[in-house]
């Protein structure tokens, strides 16, 4: 399937901008939707004006802002997402508002997602067929997130989901346990990491990401799934330390947060007392199985750490 023009919800945000950034290097017309214009000038400056880029902004949540911009497009990446500490009340009326504008022009949904709705790991590597069986607040909150993304409510649109694990790279906000760690490291301050610093996790590089997240959506076949999104393999919180504080020169502390420092900070920061449920994926790591997407649809990108990181921490420093 060649597509012929998308649009990215939420295309300032992590994943956002680096599914934009891929369309865009692949000549595909696409509309970049948000809700700062301010924001969307700023990734269109970054991009360089491409002609094949047009902004919108609008209320991701307003399923009629949502069609608006749509229009001429047949496919649509909802990348929006919604702080921790409002996931529970405000993560499913925007999946809603997506969806019922999908609906309504019959148009293919890439929804990007993670990997809570499994619960604790019962298969080593987890494969798409793991069972979902969550424990946390917003385990449940994101499986009935994927509930509503394949409910027959919307006949007229084709929906896959695509889980990423922890990501990182130069787009990565405090959105992700890693982003605001290497900004910190970056800018010569001292940074908090987010868990057991000594437990190797996965971590997908966002631009690899994209291009995964950009391929599959361009085989028809693709639709009606979930789809794993893999990392370059494990890194101990360490090892992501030493390599970024060897590329910045910064050798300001680096503090792991467990519960009681997480608990402690959301006294001031309330997203921060949300991370605390999510903890056992730092304790017990889940790692995505990527043979489905190498099987069906091709080959896995995998920059290694080193040049990721390096790349991320150059790029936060050429912006400060």
């Amino acid at each position: 399937m060649k597509m012929k023009k998308a649009i990215v919800i939420g295309a300032t945000g992590g994943t956002g901008a680096v599914v934009t950034t891929e369309l865009i290097s692949r000549g595909i017309p696409t509309i970049a939707f948000g809700r700062s214009r301010q924001k969307l000038e700023q990734l269109a400056a970054q991009l360089g004006h491409p002609d094949h880029l047009s902004l919108a902004v609008g209320d991701a949540f307003r399923s009629n802002d949502v069609a608006a911009a749509s229009e001429g497009a047949d496919v649509l990446f909802h990348c929006a997402n919604v702080p921790y500490n409002e996931m529970a009340s405000k993560l499913i009326p925007l999946g809603e508002a997506v969806m019922e504008a999908a609906h309504r022009l019959s148009l293919k949904v890439v929804a990007v997602d993670g990997i809570y709705p499994y619960g604790r790991k019962q298969t080593d590597p987890v494969t798409e067929e793991h069972p979902k069986q969550p424990h946390t607040k917003k385990g449940k909150t994101r499986l009935a997130f994927e509930q509503m993304i394949f409910s027959r409510r919307w006949s007229d649109a084709q929906a896959m989901i695509v889980r990423l694990p922890d990501y990182y790279g130069p787009t990565a906000n405090q959105a992700s346990y890693l982003g605001s760690t290497l900004e910190a490291i970056a800018a010569g301050k001292m940074a908090f990491f987010i868990g057991n610093m000594n437990v190797p996790r996965e971590y997908v590089y966002l631009p690899d990401a994209a291009a995964m997240i950009v391929e599959l959506a361009s085989h028809d076949h693709a639709y009606g799934e979930n789809w794993h999104i893999p990392g370059s393999g494990t890194i101990s919180g360490r090892d992501i330390v030493r390599i970024a504080r060897q590329t910045s020169g910064s050798t300001k502390p680096v503090i792991p947060l467990g519960r009681m420092g997480l608990s402690l900070l959301g006294m001031f920061v309330p997203v921060m007392k949300e991370v605390v449920e999510m903890l056992y994926l730092t304790e017990e790591p889940l790692t995505l199985s990527g043979d489905k997407y190498k099987r069906r649809i091709g080959p896995i990108p995998a920059t290694p750490f080193t040049e990721g990181i390096t790349a991320t921490i150059h790029e936060w420093q050429k912006r400060s």
